[in-house]
């Protein structure tokens, strides 16, 4: 099995003050042989938070942190076949009447290609796509 952990997740483990590593050794107990994985679009929005760092200290906490995910969570990339299925899949849900953030969409996609679940605290949003499986974090 296998998890996109969306940047929700690791923020509130930022903001607890929660090393990735402790993130990941009690997801681990909880989900024992599971991959956790980012996507591409997580790396945006996590680096988004760096760059809007309202201090020198803060940005500094938040690059260590960043660096530190980096290094032990894969990135996975957001492909054109992933493109073209959250295109199709935002056209049916605009037409259904769904909003749901582009980021959350393409994130939601990249689990879906994959066959992984979301690990998110977002659910309302992640619930929105179709086939996806949702694990509130």
């Amino acid at each position: 099995m296998g998890v996109v952990l969306d940047s929700s997740v690791l923020i509130a483990a930022e903001r607890e003050k929660r090393p990735v590593s402790h993130l990941l050794s009690s997801l681990e107990t909880s989900y024992a042989e599971t991959v956790f994985v980012i996507s591409s679009i997580t790396v945006m929005e996590l680096e988004h938070g760096w760059h809007r760092a309202n201090t020198p200290e803060v940005a500094l906490k938040r690059r260590r942190y960043l660096d530190e995910v980096f290094a032990v969570i894969p990135v996975e990339p957001f492909t054109r076949e992933m493109g073209a299925l959250a295109a199709k899949m935002d056209a049916g849900m605009k037409k259904a009447g769904l909003v749901i953030a582009t980021a959350d969409l393409l994130i939601g996609v990249t689990a879906l290609h994959y066959g992984y679940a979301i690990g998110t605290r977002n659910v309302r949003h992640f619930q929105m796509i179709p086939g996806l499986k949702v694990i509130a974090l």
